[in-house]
């Protein structure tokens, strides 16, 4: 052994990307988030319970050492806290995404400029006509998964994929079923040869060659999960069954309660948008 550290180039956002949470960035709700259209079944969201649960979050993440960059966001935005939609962090830099609503592009300016202050250089970007979300990209070991969904098209896919595999990818398409609104919302990984995924929310044969955990119907959004290291997580707490199934599995559980985001489709995988991981 010579002793000389090997060089290094760049930020080295994501070394591991299932290693230890180190960096991530959020977004505070505002009182829009009350007109977002709630999931069937579901009421609508309460802004004074969602303030308070995205507090929770913040304190948490802080207590598990995770250093926060705070984006600004807009009172004309209901689902402004969905900032993992916004990028994907890779090793040298931020893939900047084009999410198919156009209310939603706004919020990705407002992340592309928090980076620029926070000195995060840019890696890529999805361009028009392509659209697709964060939060539709999963990665595990060197291989990064791709969701297939209403609310991506072939050329944001495609354009993923070729920055991905420049980035040393190997690049795997997963469909998702229609009533899924993110590959991270139905799939999370819990190490670097282990994922949990909503029963019947996806096409689980995408991911031979890992242990796979199945979570039950009806707990679908429970798989939105958060890794903060290996086979530790952040998870909603009102999944009782799946943190059962997580804790025989060995998964280490830090559970808090995001019902008011989970109303209308956020779950702690898209209420954080993570920037780096070692």
């Amino acid at each position: 052994m010579s002793g000389v550290a090997p060089i290094s180039f760049g930020p080295r956002l994501i070394g591991d990307a299932t290693g230890a949470l180190r960096r991530a960035a959020l977004v505070r709700p505002s009182v829009a988030i009350e007109r977002a259209r709630p999931l069937p079944s579901e009421p609508s969201a309460i802004y004074a319970r969602a303030l308070d649960q995205h507090d929770m979050l913040r304190t948490m993440l802080r207590s598990f050492g995770v250093e926060l960059i705070e984006i600004a966001g807009s009172s004309l935005d209901p689902l402004e806290s969905a900032v993992a939609q916004s990028a994907l962090c890779l090793e040298d830099g931020a893939v900047i995404m084009r999410p198919s609503s156009m209310e939603r592009r706004a919020a990705v300016e407002r992340t592309r400029s928090a980076f620029a202050r926070a000195e995060i250089p840019i890696a890529g970007h999805i361009a028009a006509p392509g659209f697709l979300n964060g939060d539709d990209v999963l990665l595990i070991g060197a291989t990064a998964y791709v969701g297939v969904g209403a609310l991506s098209n072939e050329l944001g896919r495609k354009g993923v994929g070729a920055i991905l595999r420049a980035h040393e990818y190997r690049v795997v398409d997963v469909d998702i079923a229609p009533a899924s609104l993110s590959l991270r919302s139905v799939v999370a990984p819990l190490s670097s040869d282990l994922v949990a995924f909503a029963d019947g929310a996806v096409d689980a044969t995408a991911f031979a060659g890992l242990t796979r955990i199945a979570l039950p119907l009806g707990e679908e959004r429970a798989a939105g999960l958060l890794l903060l290291d290996d086979r530790r997580v952040l998870v909603d707490l009102r999944y009782r069954e799946s943190l059962r199934i997580l804790s025989r599995a060995g998964v280490s559980i830090e559970a808090f309660d995001c019902y008011e985001f989970s109303k209308v489709g956020m779950t702690p995988a898209s209420l954080v948008l993570t920037i780096a991981r070692s």
